[in-house]
């Protein structure tokens, strides 16, 4: 009896430290964060995207017990860093800035994930895509612009940020919807291509108002037409597309996310933190600094949000054989 008694009390010994070393998934989530947490960044540092994650974290810093560390994974149109936050512990301790990219490399076989391996907490940015010229270009209006490049197949140059991104799709959706056929330029981010839109490399560039918005002011390029449903505060003289009949709006965004598989009560947590980044004033300024758009989403609404664009940039991909 008393070598049974002995058995039995090494057993629920050896239970009490297997509790011990490894609590319950609540248990655990219930304590995040306790140590900094990894924001990963798919773009190079100084762009759009860095700077927006980057003053992000300075905010949300207020709402969380533990900082935000920037780290920034470039490469592949965004594929790299967000692969790397989706082949990491799902503990909630490295979280990705998502970008439009997300729902566009997949359907062009330059990803193996999608936005359904994500969980998202939130989306905190917006931007159309818009067509600027040189100020100086002979064209005044999208109109006198498109009428050009259907007249001469393939010889108008429209710069983009690389195959594959966001700023060539819009592109092509532009192609799509009006007939046109541009020859498509790419380059290593929206910063070149317009360096080589002010150098007369090429006529025109599809980024975003924000990236073009210094030149703009400074009179060194015009702005024709932004792909929006609405006019810009910043550039209200500029009309949508949508006025002018073709109905196309298309732009970027940015976002947070983590792996699938993150606990629950994690993703709450960052999601609360989020939304009271995303309400204090700080961001919307920030933002408009850098003319970035304000476009909180939450989780719900964002997913919803990527499932459409993902259908649309789909059926885009086969429409036009963009697969290389």
């Amino acid at each position: 009896m008393t070598k049974q008694l002995n058995t039995r009390r090494r057993i629920l010994q050896q239970i009490g430290a297997g509790l011990f070393l490894c609590p319950t998934a609540a248990v655990w989530a219930d304590d995040y964060p306790i140590k900094p947490i990894e924001l990963v960044v798919p773009t190079a540092a100084g762009g759009g995207t860095d700077v927006l994650a980057r003053n992000f974290a300075e905010i949300v810093k207020k709402h969380l017990p533990q900082p935000m560390v920037v780290n920034n994974k470039p490469g592949a149109s965004g594929a790299i860093g967000m692969g790397d936050v989706l082949n990491s512990k799902p503990d909630g301790y490295k979280v990705s800035m998502v970008i439009a990219e997300l729902v566009i490399l997949p359907h062009l076989g330059l990803a193996k994930f999608n936005y359904a391996d994500f969980a998202p907490v939130a989306r905190l940015n917006g931007d159309p895509s818009a067509i600027t010229v040189k100020a100086d270009a002979k064209w005044n209006t999208i109109e006198e612009f498109l009428a050009d490049a259907k007249a001469r197949p393939g010889e108008v140059m429209l710069g983009n940020s690389g195959n594959g991104s966001i700023w060539h799709l819009a592109a092509a959706g532009l192609e799509d919807k009006t007939g046109v056929k541009f020859n498509h330029v790419p380059y290593q981010g929206a910063a070149p291509a317009v360096v080589a839109l002010l150098g007369g490399h090429i006529d025109a560039v599809a980024v975003s108002p924000g990236e073009v918005a210094v030149h703009v002011q400074g009179g060194k390029l015009k702005m024709l037409v932004v792909m929006a449903d609405q006019r810009l505060k910043t550039f209200d003289k500029v009309p949508t597309l949508k006025e002018r009949k073709i109905d196309l709006s298309i732009g970027t965004w940015r976002g947070l996310a983590v792996p699938k598989a993150t606990p629950v009560a994690v993703i709450d947590t960052l999601r609360r933190a989020t939304r009271k980044a995303a309400e204090d004033p700080a961001l919307r300024e920030s933002l408009e600094k850098l003319n970035l758009g304000y476009a909180y989403l939450d989780a719900p609404e964002f997913s919803q949000a990527m499932r459409i664009e993902n259908d649309y940039f789909k059926q885009l991909v086969q429409k036009l054989a963009l697969k290389p």
